[in-house]
């Protein structure tokens, strides 16, 4: 890249912003478009489960390799978006933590194409041995129409929140579709939990 050619800088925060700073105490009601995201399927208490550990890890080395490759490389520069999980269990929230299941994700740009991945992964392989490096997947994810509110504080704290969300839909007649989605918009491995704000999902249709 010619170091003097100012990077083309995407606003993905701004662009996206109904999607990721819904109101505190009002559930709200979205259109979801397909996003690509880096995705990492596994099982387990996210509290204690290695393999958690270990796939937070390689999103958010892969996710910020990958910026810098595009801002170096291709003079596009963006701002590296919130971790986000998927989760479903057999028996809901009331099954035991290590039968949890999770997708975690981090929403990519349109600009990042599979040869981008590629190269990101290599070089995050070359900084750091990252043990769940070869289940990270680049793909297109849509949800559609959806509900969402905010949380703010612990995860031990979000049952009222869904409650409240749950309520919404059941009190209008919608059916629930796809799984629990949530949206951390602070890097969790630096923030104290009351500090702690959640964006709380489920289509619907």
């Amino acid at each position: 890249m010619n170091r003097s050619i100012e990077p083309i800088k995407l606003d993905l925060k701004t662009d996206l912003k109904h999607l990721y700073t819904p109101p505190v105490q009002e559930v709200v009601i979205v259109e979801v478009p397909a996003m690509q995201f880096l995705m990492l399927d596994g099982k387990g208490d996210p509290n204690t489960a290695q393999e958690y550990k270990d796939a937070i890890e390689a999103l958010y080395t892969v996710a910020y390799t990958t910026k810098f490759l595009l801002k170096k490389e291709a003079a596009i520069d963006y701002a590296v978006m919130p971790l986000e999980g998927l989760w479903w269990a057999d028996g809901g929230r009331d099954a035991p933590r290590e039968d949890w299941q999770w997708t975690m994700m981090m929403m990519q740009p349109d600009c990042v194409t599979e040869e981008w991945f590629a190269e990101a992964c290599r070089q995050a392989q070359r900084k750091k041995n990252l043990r769940a490096l070869e289940k990270i997947r680049l793909e297109h994810f849509s949800e559609g129409t959806a509900a969402q509110i905010m949380h703010i504080g612990p995860f031990a704290d979000e049952g009222p929140t869904i409650e409240k969300l749950h309520r919404f839909l059941e009190e209008q007649g919608y059916t629930f579709r796809g799984k629990h989605h949530e949206i951390y918009l602070n890097d969790l491995r630096r923030v104290a939990p009351n500090k702690m704000r959640t964006v709380i999902r489920q289509p619907f249709g």
